[in-house]
């Protein structure tokens, strides 16, 4: 089942979000499976935001919508039941990982633990969203917000880069989702990127996940949301000399974003001469 760009393998290390389980996004899980399927995708890794630890730690929408932690955790239980009667379903069409998107904040660690312990997910994608409590990612005003609790744009990157570190060592995930999402409302990403308080944490963080083998997920959702794809050019041209595994992750949250912007990240990995023979992702051990 290979009908991406030139015959090359379609797969999302990060994707299927669906409006079942996440509160901004849309269809439900079956049908974006089903999606991937008509895609043609070989093998994709469901992974739902993780539950909040608390209604303090929710994302806004759902604080918005009164959702509470604990209904959200009723979900999230949900969601891995469905999906692993959906990873059997389909098993002759397509290969399914039942997987999650960590969390990032006080106390996430032990959360993310138990939630492993209780629901054994094939592999994990680490990310960051929060940093010191707020929103990076959800819309301008909350990013502003962070800026100003930070005390200056390079500030926050670097407590970003800081935290995305801590969630590395503590829970070293197979997969690290959307490594530089800090960018995504700085129209000088490419300048604070570059000072070097932040550069030498990106190199830092990227030293890690080299040495540990973990995979770099090429965010695709980033052609939409930003300039270009996560990670940004200057860190994936460097992880790359590290050999990192850059695999690609469409990041869906519904039907329509399914393999969206799959051929645009293959013909520039194609370019930087980066494999295209995608390995899948370490799964957790649970013997």
């Amino acid at each position: 089942m290979v009908s991406g760009l030139s015959g090359i393998e379609k797969v999302s290390v990060h994707g299927g979000h669906s409006g079942q389980f996440c509160h901004h996004a849309s269809d439900s899980l079956e049908n974006v499976i089903r999606a991937y399927i008509e895609a043609g995708f070989s093998w994709v890794g469901i992974t739902e935001h993780m539950a909040p630890m608390s209604d303090a730690s929710r994302y806004p929408d759902e604080s918005e919508g009164d959702l509470g932690a604990d209904f959200l955790l009723d979900r999230f239980r949900t969601y891995f039941s469905e999906c692993r009667i959906l990873q059997q379903k389909y098993s002759n069409k397509l290969e399914i990982f039942t997987a999650f998107e960590t969390e990032t904040y006080e106390g996430s660690t032990d959360f993310v633990n138990q939630l492993v312990g209780e629901l054994k997910p094939d592999y994990l994608v680490g990310s960051v969203h929060h940093v010191e409590g707020h929103c990076i990612d959800y819309d301008e005003g909350h990013f502003q917000k962070a800026v100003a609790a930070a005390g200056s744009m390079e500030s926050l990157y670097q407590a970003y880069f800081d935290a995305q570190y801590g969630m590395l060592m503590d829970l070293e995930p197979s997969v690290v989702g959307h490594f530089d999402l800090i960018r995504k409302f700085d129209t000088n990403y490419l300048q604070t990127l570059g000072k070097p308080g932040v550069w030498e944490r990106v190199e830092r963080n990227l030293d890690f996940i080299s040495e540990n083998n973990l995979i770099l997920d090429l965010n695709l959702r980033g052609f939409d949301k930003a300039v270009e794809q996560y990670p940004s050019m200057p860190v994936l041209e460097a992880a790359l000399e590290l050999d990192i595994a850059v695999v690609p992750g469409d990041d869906s949250h519904g039907v329509k974003s399914v393999g969206r912007n799959f051929d645009k990240g293959i013909e520039m990995l194609q370019e930087l001469g980066a494999s295209t023979d995608w390995p899948k992702p370490a799964l957790i051990n649970y013997t």
